[in-house]
């Protein structure tokens, strides 16, 4: 028989009693996490948002109260009322905040019971594993009782509102831009509704608000923020969601400096107001041809060193197929040094070797310096190369250099990929540690060489430097197509410790330089017209120089809590491919609908 909550209130959290609360009659209310009967004695380890308090009940002292107890069980709901009082010396528990007291009840209501839960919240140790992720997200609200998850949720709360505030200081004013929108890819794919007053016509999701926000600008509103939900239909990581939230700003007459100070000064805030860390400021600043030299990646986690060294002009002249191939075609041979490496195993290395390949590397080459000098390339090139090679790259005795030979790109990806693969195995990177950086002047166009075209590698709305204009126009109206590929673009990133936080960039605010980049991306004047009519017939009444940045908040998240799982920091994520286990979506939907929407469904 369940009990009446009545006008009964509780009087603390499960999180709040401490030493100076003995004496007192508390009321708490909330999950039975555990309990432990010992006859005459039962424990309750009482669970809230806050916290645990051990309550006891007495048969003593309070035979009811007790005998009501006994048909409590794991995760019933319940409220108890007694007096706190300090726990013998022996039985403190330091590993909770409540630890020093616990609560003698004298009387118990049952508010309601619980099914046995179809996994454990909780696990004996940090060894031990949890239930699997998708028994979890099938039964997220019960996953959500977890402490941690719990955790991250409010601090993403703390974070979100520490955000407001401060931009509210910067002198922002928050706007929300439309959710149901006209459809402008920007790279991912769109969600799209269909509309039922327009037949055959359809609604997008935003991929993020960019157009309106730089509308914001024209509209004479100068400084724009919003905690922005945003859709996009592509293959997932474990660091993408469907859906997700993020911080969009755009400010006008905005310089590159300026958009710094705002970035720096902002997660500056959030570190130190959330987990108590201060971040180093300025931020180093890399550019990208520069990250992608020495680190391998445009987001180089810089907690460790292990740079790429260049060890082509120690094989100048090669023979060996590979290398002198790789060389011929204009491409790189790199090599990365692992302290203390020459302890790899060949089965380590293999494996090694296939991280790499899934980069595109052909192979992974190694040398190790131990007792004795030991190669795969031994064989092939001789001891004296191998020694050269060694010498070039730094390595000393002791340790091990891998080598990747191909294209540019795929030897950058490929030994970047391996650099953080290491520094996790080799336990390199260290603990509570936070580097930020800034990596400029990204390339305006990247080239796709399974269509040969080019495509904006941010988006189509980003400025090249002011330099780099004469190139865009030879590019486009003098057929150096080319030259599209030298073009730098007035975009920077914000990286922690591998993590890309945001990106951002110097808008276009001038109609012709507009014109020349859709040109530049294939796109004619009519199909320009037709996606874009509406910005581009409000770019000539005005538009001052703007820019922006967009900082997601799950991807903070991820940096301030340590996980490099996505859906550990929001409420209710999906899986990898997209679903919701917990309410089945994607699902289908009436027939009827459909065809008031004048939609009909083809088999494959």
């Amino acid at each position: 028989m369940l009990d009446n909550l009545g006008d009964l209130q509780r009087t603390h959290s499960c999180g709040a009693l401490r030493l100076e609360h003995v004496g007192r009659s508390v009321t708490l209310m909330g999950w039975v996490a555990r309990r432990r009967d010992f006859g005459p004695l039962t424990f309750f380890d009482l669970r809230d948002r806050d916290g645990i308090t051990q309550v006891v009940f007495n048969e003593e002292t309070a035979r009811e109260a007790h005998a009501r107890a006994k048909e409590v069980r794991g995760e019933f709901v319940i409220a108890a009322t007694g007096m706190v009082v300090e726990r013998a010396e022996g039985q403190r528990n330091p590993k909770i905040a409540t630890g020093e007291v616990e609560v003698q009840a004298s009387e118990i209501l049952i508010l309601n019971d619980a099914r046995t839960l179809p996994f454990q919240l909780e696990v004996a140790s940090p060894s031990e594993a949890l239930a699997s992720e998708e028994l979890r997200l099938r039964y997220r609200y019960l996953d959500l009782r977890r402490p941690q998850l719990q955790a991250n949720i409010r601090l993403r709360h703390h974070v979100v509102q520490e955000i407001r505030r401060y931009m509210d200081e910067q002198g922002f004013t928050e706007i929300e831009t439309p959710i149901l929108i006209k459809s402008t890819p920007e790279g991912a794919r769109d969600y799209v509704v269909p509309s039922r007053l327009h037949p055959g016509h359809f609604y997008a999701l935003p991929q993020s608000p960019q157009l309106f926000k730089q509308l914001c600008m024209i509209a004479g509103l100068d400084k724009y923020f919003q905690i922005a939900r945003c859709f996009r239909d592509e293959d997932l990581r474990a660091d993408r969601q469907p859906e997700f939230t993020q911080l969009d700003v755009e400010m006008s007459f905005a310089t590159t400096e300026q958009i710094y100070t705002l970035i720096e000064g902002l997660f500056a805030r959030v570190f130190q107001s959330s987990i108590g860390v201060e971040l180093p400021a300025p931020f180093p600043r890399l550019s990208y041809v520069e990250a992608m030299r020495r680190y391998g990646s445009d987001k180089p986690d810089l907690r460790f060193g292990m740079e790429l060294q260049d060890l082509s002009t120690a094989l100048e002249g090669t023979t060996f197929a590979p290398f002198a191939s790789a060389l011929e075609a204009g491409g790189a041979i790199k090599g990365l040094v692992v302290t203390g490496g020459a302890h790899l195993s060949r089965k380590q290395l293999d494996e090694l070797q296939e991280h790499a390949k899934r980069y595109g590397a052909g192979a992974l080459a190694w040398i190790k310096l131990g007792d004795e000098l030991s190669s795969s390339l031994l064989k092939a090139l001789g001891e004296e190369t191998i020694k050269r090679l060694a010498e070039q790259a730094g390595a000393q005795s002791g340790d091990a250099v891998l080598v990747v030979a191909g294209k540019t790109k795929t030897v950058a990806a490929a030994l970047g990929a391996l650099r953080n693969e290491i520094a996790k195995r080799e336990k390199l990177i260290p603990e509570n540690t936070f580097a930020p950086l800034w990596v400029t002047e990204f390339p305006m166009f990247e080239f796709h060489e399974d269509d040969g075209r080019y495509y904006a590698m941010h988006h189509p709305f980003t400025s090249p430097l002011d330099e780099d204009l004469p190139l865009l126009e030879r590019a486009v109206e003098g057929g150096e197509t080319e030259l599209l590929g030298k073009l730098r673009a007035k975009a920077y990133d914000p990286v922690i410790n591998g993590v890309e936080l945001a990106s951002g960039s110097i808008r276009i605010h001038r109609r012709d330089v507009q014109r020349l980049i859709f040109k530049a991306l294939g796109m004619s004047e009519e199909e320009a017209r037709s996606r874009f009519g509406f910005f581009l017939d409000a770019l000539e009444y005005g538009t001052p120089p703007h820019g922006g940045i967009a900082p997601g908040i799950e991807r903070l998240m991820m940096v301030l809590t340590g996980t490099d799982n996505i859906r550990d920091v929001m409420a209710f994520p999906k899986t990898a491919s997209a679903a919701d286990l917990m309410i089945d979506a994607p699902g289908e939907v009436d027939a009827e609908l459909l065809k008031e929407l004048r939609i009909k469904l083809v088999e494959d």
